[in-house]
């Protein structure tokens, strides 16, 4: 590293205002500190400018609109709070609560107060520096002892000529967007989780409805049998297949149970809370969340405007090319103004009666000529990681569209898969009835009615997992296109700001 620094230092022996003839500050000194002021004036960053990267995507879905999706114009308002065309308040009062309380969103707002702090400290190298100092020193010489009290003023500024800091504030504050949007993507996964796990929850509880009210009709079935086997009507075989088949269905409820208890400690534990906080407001059974008519799915161009995660991916990417500047910039020589005011005395009663007061004020250069090349490969390194973010962008471009055609397609054909459930279980039920009444009259063998109310078992459950189906494929439609943060985040955006305001008054 070889440093060059000029600079032009006096010492007063009177008052600092005292005549001009001694404290006079050297000419070339002042020349020299605003030549390199207008050279600052002028400077441009270097290292490249970010342009944002041109996001092509299809002009329609590829999915055909059908069964109450509607590809027109989206609905803004309704896609920031999309679990309210639910219908459904306790679902909504949970959102709202998962919202206050969750602690992946904590986590994420704390990041983005610290990506706000790194902004500021960034910003804090553009402006000067000053510092004041003090000292009291005793020495002896000769057998001599003396004294020396000083006090100053010191101040520094490094001239930004050639865009380092600036590059730095600009990476710093597209490192603070990326983070804003980390948080909406938090709250995107948040809410749909919150969602999807209050669909299984009312899923199980529908089937273990549903195998309750199997149970006891197999049960009454089993009844049957052992009237007929005690009356010679039947043999032990109908009553041992009815007694197996009663006791399968009966197998399920377990199964069922538990898996609404963990819906039931997911869904505490998405808002905060501890697992079984939330079992006496969930303990009585609701219906499926249904969904409504029509849904507004827009083009591909409004989901990839709206995604948190392009939104991220691209923020990372001009963060990343601002650093590419910053590194370009360790190229250039760097300036720096420094200059000192004080007083010094033998005395300390008088320190501060002017009467030793001193001054210095200069302009500095520093250039690092040779680095074996260090500076040039940070700037390859920092390069290449800005193609890594270009790519991971394109990525996310690409699921982001991928997802959404899923989702299409996920929940056309489960409406499809539930219409034709819903008939079969209409069928089957018809089928239990007819073969009751032929198995008491003698027209027919056990096995007949024991298959129709298996038939019927198995339809009914596949029907209420197929209503829980459409409803979370819903959800995940809605996550898909990017919904459900904007109202969200800018309360919590207020919140954040609000909670700084009181730091700071505090502080």
């Amino acid at each position: 590293m070889q440093n060059w620094k000029f600079y032009k230092s006096t010492r007063c022996e009177g008052r600092m205002n005292g005549p001009v003839d001694k404290c006079k500050l050297l000419s070339p000194v002042w020349a020299a500190t605003i030549f390199m002021l207008m050279i600052f004036a002028g400077c441009a960053a270097v290292g490249p400018d970010y342009v944002p990267p041109d996001a092509s995507s299809p002009a329609s879905w590829h999915s055909r609109l059908k069964n109450g999706r509607v590809g027109g114009e989206e609905d803004s308002c309704a896609l920031a709070r999309w679990w309210t065309t639910l219908n459904d308040p306790v679902l909504s009062s949970l959102v709202d609560r998962a919202v206050i309380g969750n602690l992946d969103l904590r986590e994420a707002k704390a990041r983005v107060r610290e990506a706000r702090a790194r902004r500021g400290l960034s910003k804090s190298e553009m402006f000067p520096t000053l510092d004041v100092s003090g000292s009291a020193t005793k020495s002896r010489s000769n057998h001599e002892e003396s004294e020396l009290y000083s006090t100053a003023f010191d101040a520094g500024w490094e001239l930004d000529l050639f865009g380092g800091v600036r590059r730095a504030v600009e990476a710093a504050e597209a490192d603070l967007q990326a983070g804003r949007e980390d948080l909406h993507n938090v709250l995107v996964t948040l809410t749909a989780e919150v969602v999807l796990n209050y669909v299984e929850l009312r899923m199980y509880q529908g089937q273990l409805a549903t195998t309750g009210e199997n149970l006891r009709l197999q049960r009454e079935t089993y009844e049957l049998t052992q009237w007929r086997y005690e009356a010679g009507l039947d043999d032990e075989l109908s009553v041992q297949q009815a007694r197996y088949s009663m006791e399968s269905t009966r197998s399920q409820i377990p199964t069922l149970r538990s898996a609404e208890e963990e819906s039931k400690n997911r869904i505490a534990v998405l808002l905060g809370k501890q697992p079984g906080m939330l079992h006496k407001e969930l303990e009585f059974q609701a219906p499926i969340p249904v969904a409504p008519p029509e849904i507004a799915v827009g083009i591909p161009a409004d989901m990839l405007r709206r995604r948190p995660d392009v939104r991220k991916a691209e923020r990372e990417l001009a963060a990343q090319t601002a650093r590419i500047g910053e590194a370009t910039a360790d190229l250039y020589p760097r300036f720096k103004l420094t200059g000192s005011i004080g007083l010094q005395s033998d005395e300390l009663s008088g320190l501060f009666k002017s009467t030793g007061s001193f001054w210095s004020i200069g302009p500095g250069i520093s250039w690092n000529i040779f680095d074996a090349g260090a500076v040039r490969r940070n700037i390859e390194i920092q390069s290449a990681q800005q193609e890594q973010y270009l790519n991971a962008y394109e990525a996310a471009v690409l699921n982001a569209l991928e997802e959404v055609e899923n989702a299409l397609v996920a929940y056309a054909e489960e409406q499809n898969r539930r219409n034709s459930l819903n008939e079969a279980v209409h069928a089957a039920q018809r089928a239990v009835e007819l073969s009751r009444i032929k198995y008491r009259a003698g027209m027919i063998d056990f096995v007949n009615l024991l298959e129709t109310e298996r038939s019927l078992l198995s339809y009914q459950n596949e029907l209420v997992q197929s209503h829980g189906n459409v409803a979370s494929n819903l959800v995940r439609l809605y996550k898909a296109l990017g919904g459900g943060w904007e109202t969200q985040a800018t309360e919590i955006e207020n919140e954040s700001k609000d909670r700084e305001n009181d730091n700071g008054k505090k502080a």
